[in-house]
This record gives structure tokens, sequence and C-alpha cells, in this order.
């Protein structure tokens, strides 16, 4: 398991995010900087150990109603190679040293987690307790087979999310503008063979439960 160091960051993850999140397809606050806060997320270990994965949850209250946005993002102690455009920048850890933070959709360890992940063969972490599963989050898959693992097509983002296509038609969806779901809500999408849910804090202290992942298989109609 990985283990969560308690220490300083400089810049903190939510002062690149501030930076960053304005220039996403998807983000739709207001026009001036964001007002940022963590409201959840979870993290996935890396087989190897040597990338950070975490899914954070931020809610930006700078516009004329919060949004809440999932940024999957991955942690690494060297730069990835070819992968300048995802970099949403580098921070100084207390313990660690220098680490590069990436949009993780076009990090290939974090892909490959996440797929794992809605097949079952790992469990979601707690975001900020080591050797602690995260409670909140929820998955499921439906497939009869094992989904691909050949995401290598750029990440296509839109005004709602960031979608990874397979040579074979099937598809990646993240939902990076969170929507409540209500409380008798499926939260498998139709069509989907397999999906990641989870829950975050609302601005008023509440907790929001939606769909975060969903995974398609084939070409859709």
């Amino acid at each position: 398991m990985a283990v969560i160091h308690h220490t300083d960051l400089k810049p903190t993850k939510l002062e690149l995010l501030t930076s960053w999140l304005p220039s996403r397809p998807w983000y739709s606050s207001g026009a001036g900087d964001p007002k940022l806060a963590k409201a959840g997320g979870f993290r996935l270990d890396d087989p190897q150990g040597e990338v950070g994965i975490e899914f954070m949850v931020v809610t930006d209250t700078s516009g004329t109603q919060p949004v809440s946005y999932l940024v999957p993002l991955t942690y690494r102690g060297a730069p990835l190679d070819g992968a300048e455009h995802a970099l949403v920048g580098t921070m100084e850890h207390g313990v660690l040293g220098r680490r590069w933070a990436y949009d993780g959709c076009h990090d290939p360890v974090l892909v490959a987690q996440l797929l794992a992940l809605i097949e079952g063969r790992v469990q979601a972490q707690d975001q900020n307790t080591s050797d602690t599963p995260a409670r909140e989050v929820t998955r499921s898959y439906i497939g009869g087979s094992p989904a691909p693992t050949d995401f290598s097509a750029t990440p296509i983002d839109d005004h709602e999310g960031t979608e990874l296509p397979a040579p074979d038609g099937t598809a990646l969806r993240l939902h990076r503008v969170l929507r409540p779901a209500p409380d008798d809500a499926t939260l498998l999408p139709p069509h989907a063979t397999g999906h990641v849910a989870g829950a975050w804090q609302l601005p008023d202290g509440t907790r929001a439960r939606g769909l975060f992942v969903a995974l398609h298989a084939g070409p859709r109609a």
C-alpha cells in the first residue's frame, strides 16, 4: 500500500489547480480565478510503488453556483516522457522532493489501475490515511471478458468530461463535472458495462453522491 505523507507542498495542489482548471474545456465556473476547496476523492496504488495516483474532487465557488469537479492526478518523481501537454505543474514535497503532477487521464499507470478498480481487481484507498479502504467508493463490472487495456489514443475533452477511446470501440468516460444523483438512482449508465461512483462534500456541509467514471464496451449507437 502507498504511504500517505502528511507534509508541506509548495505550491499546494489547490494552488496548482487554480491555475490549471480554467484551461480545461469542461471548466464551467466564473470568469475570474477559481475559488477551490477540497471536497473528496480517493487514491489507487501503483503496483510498482513509484507513481502517486489520486482522484481528487474539488468544488469551485467562484461562480453563481458551486461546481464540483473530478480531477484525476498522478504524482511522479521525474517527468513522464511525451506528456508535457498533460503537466499540471511541479511541487516541492517535504519528504519526496520535487514531484511532477499530471492530468492522470494521460498517464498509463492511472488508466491501468482505474480499469483494475472497475473490474474489482484492486480496491479504492482512502485519500488521507494509509492502508485504509475508501468505503464510499463503489464500482461494478458486468462485462463478460476483461476490459481492453489499449486506451492509447489521445484523451478527448468536451464540456462535461474526458473520454479515452480504445481501438475496438470501447470508451472510458470520466465525468469531470459532477452531478449529485437522487438517492434511488441507478448509477450504472445505460449501455455501460462498468462504473465507479463516489461521494463528496457540498459547500453547505451535506454529502452528495454521483457517477465518477463509466466504461462503455464496443461501439455506441
